[in-house]
């Protein structure tokens, strides 16, 4: 039997995210997920920077998951923070880094899921309705709602979730009127609840997460045991040259350090990744 199986497992979360962390707990390792709501979990940052975030995002995962085990009086406790940037292969499309950690306060020992995909997170300075309505359209409103505010994004007076035509409307009303500059500034909702594609990677990064819990370590038999490096170098299968193709994972204990190497199946690397085949 797994040690984390038939456990109770705290998650404190305003923004539903217990929709997709507690059925993928119950289904993958049959632990219970208690949901709390009974702090702000906005007091430790907003997407619309009107608060500014805890720390950095594993901080600010770590702070929701000990107050919601301090709220609960739960010994496990797990939450989830995201983050929006710039991809990393052209740097034009937005992308969203999400993280799901889970704490054991029993065996002192914490464990992060990672999930990053395509995002949904767009931004614009629009001048009139047909501007915003042709940014709706083309951004999956109303299914991922929307934020207004006059001028640019970091005027004081904002309108959050945004999720039907006449409510968005309404809000750039408003908004037009307030403007100095006569443009209102619309952005994505960045809340789970209000950004389906976002919730989706953090479905993922719970499977992610829940996959590492669920791999023991050999030696101690913690739960963790996980990659933490890998080694290029897998020969071309054409010329026989190192590629940048993974050869080698390495994996480590989280408790005692225990490390044990594992070779890919694969001997060869296709020649179309290999920098001299095909420079």
């Amino acid at each position: 039997m797994h040690p984390y199986e038939n456990i109770k497992i705290s998650l404190l979360t305003k923004h539903k995210k217990e929709n997709v962390i507690a059925p993928k707990f119950l289904k993958m390792l049959n632990a219970e997920i208690i949901h709390t709501d009974a702090f702000d979990t906005d007091e430790l940052g907003t997407f619309t920077r009107d608060k500014a975030r805890y720390g950095n995002q594993l901080d600010a995962a770590r702070r929701k998951a000990m107050i919601g085990m301090e709220i609960t009086g739960l010994k496990y406790g797990v939450a989830s923070e995201g983050s929006f940037t710039s991809d990393p292969f052209i740097g034009l499309l937005p992308w969203n880094h999400e993280i799901v950690i889970f704490i054991d306060n029993n065996l002192g020992i914490e464990v992060i899921g990672s999930s990053k995909a395509a995002a949904m997170s767009s931004q614009s300075k629009i001048r009139n309705w047909k501007e915003l309505a042709k940014f709706s359209r083309l951004n999956k409103f109303p299914t991922h709602h929307l934020v207004l505010r006059p001028d640019d994004e970091n005027h004081p007076v904002l309108q959050k979730g945004i999720s039907n035509r006449i409510v968005l409307e309404e809000a750039f009303n408003q908004a037009i009127k307030l403007s100095k500059t006569k443009k209102v500034y619309v952005e994505h909702d960045l809340r789970a609840f209000a950004n389906p594609t976002r919730m989706k990677n953090i479905a993922k990064a719970t499977t992610d997460l829940i996959q590492k819990l669920k791999s023991l370590c050999p030696n101690c038999h913690t739960p963790g045991f996980q990659i933490t490096k890998i080694k290029a170098g897998l020969p071309c299968e054409l010329c026989d040259m190192e590629t940048r193709e993974t050869m080698e994972r390495i994996f480590t204990c989280i408790s005692c350090d225990y490390e044990k190497s594992e070779f890919v199946k694969k001997k060869k690397a296709d020649p179309a990744k290999c920098d001299f085949c095909n420079p």
